[in-house]
């Protein structure tokens, strides 16, 4: 088997998701691509070989159905040979793919099939014993009494058809067969010719973001792109041929994604699942990680710097794996090939040592846009994505450092100053029994806002809140002191599928147990 992944036609080399499907079933052949393990044991399994083989027959039938280039399919799988098999044959014929979450509820399903305007959805009916056959038809009542491949549905307008696995099916959602059955009056030389019509430029996949700062938006980034990023996290994962390589993150996330599947294909390694990933764990991406949830993201770089769905992943690394005093990530002493960077106030110009301004990206691996939003609501017009990173620029002998500081929708008002809740939480997290928190604002009146704290104890520990408010009182300005401290369950902490907790849902939560709820 070959392990040349840097030499002509070999993946390493790929420059469309065709080429890398071909490549990789011609270099690693028979060894196991993708596998779904519970414990010890394997549930499920493809091989290089089948991944080409398998995906080949549902691009033909995607193609006999009338899915051509830069038409749109959803797909609903968790993390497993299935996803990857629905990646690689919705975008080998020029399609987009446009994965959705598995965590996804009714209302926010409707809102995606109806925004991304998709053609078809494919999907595995059961995921963590949920029926999402049931799901999608209690979302889409119109779907009642509709053939499968004729739908008109008004909240969906371009839907034609959804495909499941599994049996007993209502007449509007058919089987697998729906697709492999057709995919006979397609060849394989017509394939061909449409793979090789795919090119660099032509958009390969549409990211839902996470939405915690606002509605899901779906971000568009082409074939060239994907395949230059998987090259370089192939590197920086460290990711080669035979690696067990777990997949700790959802593969409809731009996380699990281009850090464990795509460059973890790439590099001949075995992508290792599990149905339940950190989205089904009580795992927290806050403003601020616990020291216990951080040891569990480490890589063999300390690369957990900024990035987000619009930069295909993280995107920066620094020497530390944290800075002392500092939230999240690694403090910035590196950026990937492909970016340029810079820390820029309101009128987009760079600041400079001791201050702090918004981080804007912009290069080759750069989304080309958001679907069916204005570019010129997130770009500046000298092309840089507008992150809504606020971040501090610190000069020192050995180089520039770049230090996260928090979210610009993050920031409370409180009596005309702003907080950075990150730095709050910060000093929160370091006390004793203190797992996490997260400060969020509560609407008042006279102030604007009043600063409440969601404390979470560590396992088995109490929590003295008064005590708590008492030694905050002694370490922050006064308007920086939360006004209100509440105990808070692991467990109750909303997280969205990205596992970033949901701050809005915090903040009503902690409206409501204040009696701040109007009517």
């Amino acid at each position: 088997m070959s392990t040349d992944t840097d030499g002509q036609n070999a993946p390493g080399s790929a420059k469309t998701f065709p080429q890398l499907i071909r490549a990789t079933a011609a270099a690693y052949g028979d060894a196991p691509a993708v596998v779904l393990e519970d414990g010890d044991n394997v549930v499920d399994s493809i091989s290089y070989r089948e991944l080409d083989e398998l995906s080949a027959e549902i691009a033909r039938g995607l193609l006999a159905r009338g899915i051509g280039k830069g038409a749109r399919v959803g797909f609903i799988f968790g993390n497993g040979p299935g996803f990857a098999l629905m990646l690689a044959a919705i975008s080998r014929i020029g399609a987009i793919a446009v994965p959705i979450s598995t965590m996804i509820r009714a209302n926010e399903l409707v809102r995606v099939l109806r925004q991304s305007d998709v053609q078809g959805v494919v999907m595995n009916r059961t995921m963590l014993g949920k029926d999402y056959v049931e799901r999608i038809v209690d979302a889409l009542p119109e779907l009642e009494g509709q053939e499968c491949g004729a739908l008109r549905v008004r909240q969906a307008p371009f839907l034609r058809w959804i495909v499941t696995t599994g049996d007993d099916l209502p007449s509007c959602i058919a089987p697998m067969r729906f697709l492999t059955d057709a995919a006979a009056s397609v060849d394989d030389d017509l394939l061909r010719e449409v793979e090789s019509e795919v090119h660099t430029a032509d958009q390969m996949i549409e990211i839902y973001t996470s939405g915690s700062m606002a509605l899901p938006k779906g971000v568009k980034h082409n074939h060239g792109p994907v395949l230059f990023r998987s090259h370089t996290m192939r590197e920086m994962m460290e990711h080669v041929p035979g690696k067990r390589i777990p997949c700790m993150l959802p593969m409809f996330w731009v996380g699990g994604l281009m850090m464990y599947l795509v460059p973890g294909i790439e590099s001949g390694g075995v992508v290792v699942c599990t149905e339940r990933t950190l989205s089904n764990s009580r795992f927290a991406m806050g403003s601020v990680l616990a020291e216990e949830d951080l040891e569990t993201i480490r890589g063999p770089k300390p690369w957990w710097g900024l990035g987000m769905s619009e930069s295909l992943g993280p995107y920066s690394w620094g020497d530390d794996f944290r800075a002392p005093g500092r939230p999240v990530c690694a403090p910035m002493d590196h950026f990937a090939p492909g970016y340029e960077i810079r820390i820029a106030d309101e009128e987009n110009r760079p600041v400079g040592d001791g201050e702090t301004g918004e981080m804007q990206v912009r290069g080759y691996p750069i989304a080309t846009g958001l679907h069916k939003i204005e570019k010129t609501e997130h770009y500046t017009p000298d092309g840089y994505y507008r992150t809504g990173d606020l971040c501090l620029i610190e000069d020192r002998p050995q180089g520039r450092r770049i230090h996260f500081v928090g979210r610009n929708g993050d920031m409370i008002k409180v009596a005309s100053s702003n907080v950075s809740p990150a730095e709050v939480e910060m000093e929160l997290q370091s006390l004793e029994g203190v797992h996490s928190a997260y400060v969020v604002g509560v609407p008042d009146k006279e102030r604007g806002n009043l600063l409440v704290a969601a404390v979470v104890p560590r396992d088995g520990a109490g929590l003295d809140l008064a005590a708590i408010a008492g030694e905050m009182r002694g370490r922050l300005s006064s308007y920086k002191v939360p006004r209100a401290y509440f105990r808070l369950e692991r467990e109750e902490v909303p997280l969205l599928h990205s596992n970033k907790v949901a701050r809005r849902e915090i903040a009503k939560m902690m409206a409501e147990r204040m009696g701040r709820v109007e009517a």
